[in-house]
């Protein structure tokens, strides 16, 4: 009896303890199921709010930054934005992402009485458009296209000075190899013009926006993670509140925040991606430009454009001068603004177009 009675209640046990399983297999199920409704629900609801219309930026709270005034044309039936400040030699400075024309403010001041200062937007960026991929492709051609573009319109008769940075060196190396002949002076800040060196890899953080696209849209487009995180990540230095809210200002929301996305989903990594080929171009064509007067202003403590960036641009152009600033990170205008201005002036003087 008290055999069959243990069977009895070994069996039970088994028995409940599977039906257990059967319950928590259920009720995983049943909470997977509801946190991707509820991810679908919040990416609905986002991109909801995004459609109604494009919000509007607020530049108030660093006005007293950004005093310039804004200028556009029209690319497409988009509105291009620029600022065009002073008188002399064009100097033309092109930003990455995710930046815009508010990021080379102090180079702006320090230049203006003496050079022309130009500086725009890229679409999606800034205080320029911010249409959807029926509209715009975002792709690196597109880009320089709008470079030329632009400066076409400008009607510029004197030779250009470039100031690179980010995007902006791939985008205004490959526009300086269209029009050899129109550039005088190039400045390189943190940036690349070339495939990764020695088979560097994307860092962690830009191939899961660059590869997976339901984290990516929602990080970045919903929740303004690359922007923000660039906030803290991209300068070495902390930034004061008022510069925070410049950089930021013009990615409130999910449609305005399209173009921080796109420009990380265009780096191309293999032959297959769209912008491959003209990065190939650019990479392979540099040396063309060899005999320009260069200068260099590297910050250290880049996580991305780290010291193997800069070797390779010293490696290309062994005659650029060079200044490489260790309390300085990606944004590097943002750490050293204060000893870069001095050394770009100086540059511009010993070099006279």
């Amino acid at each position: 009896m008290t055999l069959n009675g243990q069977d009895k209640v070994s069996e039970t046990k088994t028995s409940n303890f599977s039906q257990d399983q059967r319950n928590r297999g259920i009720a995983r199920r049943r909470t997977s199921n509801t946190s991707h409704k509820q991810s679908q629900r919040l990416t609905q609801k986002l991109r909801k709010r995004a459609v109604s219309g494009r919000k509007q930026i607020d530049i108030s709270a660093f006005h007293h930054l950004y005093p310039f005034k804004s200028n556009y044309i029209h690319l497409n039936d988009l509105k291009y934005h620029f600022l065009d400040q002073g008188k002399g030699d064009p100097v033309v400075m092109i930003h990455g992402n995710p930046t815009w024309s508010f990021y080379f403010r102090t180079l702006v001041n320090g230049l203006s009485n003496q050079y022309r200062t130009i500086v725009s937007d890229h679409i999606g960026c800034g205080l320029s458009d911010k249409p959807d991929i029926k509209q715009y492709d975002y792709r690196l051609e597109s880009r320089v296209h709008d470079l030329e573009t632009f400066l076409d319109h400008l009607e510029l008769k004197e030779k250009i000075t470039l100031v690179l940075h980010d995007w902006g060196g791939m985008i205004g190396m490959a526009y300086a190899l269209r029009h050899l002949q129109r550039i005088g002076r190039i400045i390189i800040m943190n940036t690349a013009a070339f495939f990764p060196p020695k088979e560097k890899t994307l860092p962690i953080r830009l191939r899961l926006v660059r590869n997976v696209t339901p984290f990516a849209t929602l990080a970045v487009q919903g929740f303004n993670l690359f922007a923000y995180g660039a906030l803290y990540m991209a300068p070495y230095k902390r930034l004061k509140k008022d510069v925070k809210s410049g950089l930021i200002a013009p990615y409130n929301s999910w449609k305005n925040r399209i173009a921080t996305l796109k420009f990380v989903q265009d780096i191309p990594v293999s032959e297959k991606d769209p912008s491959y080929s003209l990065v190939k171009y650019v990479d392979e064509n540099l040396y063309k430009l060899s005999h320009i007067p260069m200068l260099i202003c590297w910050g250290q403590r880049d996580f991305v454009f780290d010291t193997e960036y800069l070797s390779e641009w010293q490696l290309r152009f062994p005659k650029a001068e060079v200044h490489a600033f260790a309390d300085a990170g990606h944004y590097v205008l943002e750490d050293a603004s204060d000893r870069i201005i001095p050394l770009v002036k100086n540059f511009l003087k010993k070099h006279r177009l």
